[in-house]
C-alpha cells in the first residue's frame, strides 16, 4: 500500500492543495439536493413526465419544475415533446448520454442505502443485470485492472487540475 499522505507535522498534505476548482463540489452542486436525484431516479426507472412524476414522488410542482429545468440545462436530461389524443403539446425527459453516465453513482447510493436505511423485510428496489438478471453491484477497480475491495486502499491524490494554495 501506497505511505500516508500526510507532512512531518502530522498535517494532511490535502492542505497544501486548492479546493476552487474541485469537480466533485462542482457535480454536488448540480446533484446534491434530494429531489434531484429523486427526480433522476424516476428517469432511470422509466417515469419520463411531469404529472407521473409529481403524483409519485409528491414533489412539489415549482421544485419540480426547476429540477428538471436545471438537469435539462446542465446537459443531463433532454426534453422530448409528446402530445396525448385531444392534448396540448408537452414534454417527457429523457437521459442524455451525460445523464446515462450517473446510472452507477445512482446505483452505489441505492446499495449504501440498501445496506443500512433499508425496512427490515428489505430494500424496494433492486437493480438486475437485463441480460441474466443477476444483481448490479457498483464495484471499483484502478486503472491497472486491479480489483479495490477494500476503500482503505484508495489513495486521493493531486490531478493535473490541482493548484497549490497561496
Amino acid at each position: 500500500m501506497v505511505g500516508h499522505v500526510t507532512h512531518p507535522t502530522g498535517k494532511p498534505a490535502a492542505l497544501d492543495w486548492s479546493v476552487d476548482n474541485c469537480t466533485l463540489a462542482r457535480a454536488m452542486e448540480i446533484l446534491g439536493e434530494k429531489w434531484t436525484v429523486v427526480v433522476l431516479r424516476e428517469v432511470f426507472n422509466g417515469v419520463r413526465r411531469f404529472d407521473d412524476m409529481r403524483v409519485r414522488t409528491g414533489i412539489p410542482r415549482q421544485v419540480l419544475t426547476n429540477r428538471l429545468a436545471a438537469l435539462v440545462g446542465h446537459g443531463v436530461l433532454r426534453r422530448e415533446p409528446y402530445r396525448e389524443p385531444g392534448a396540448r403539446a408537452r414534454h417527457e425527459y429523457r437521459l442524455t448520454d451525460k445523464g446515462f453516465d450517473l446510472y452507477p453513482m445512482l446505483i452505489a447510493v441505492a446499495e449504501w442505502g440498501n445496506r443500512y436505511l433499508a425496512d427490515p423485510e428489505g430494500p424496494p428496489i433492486r437493480y438486475a443485470h437485463r441480460d441474466c438478471g443477476a444483481e448490479i453491484r457498483v464495484e471499483m477497480r484502478c486503472a491497472a485492472g486491479h480489483d479495490v475491495s477494500d476503500n482503505r486502499a484508495v489513495l486521493p491524490q493531486p490531478g493535473p487540475g490541482a493548484h497549490r494554495r497561496s
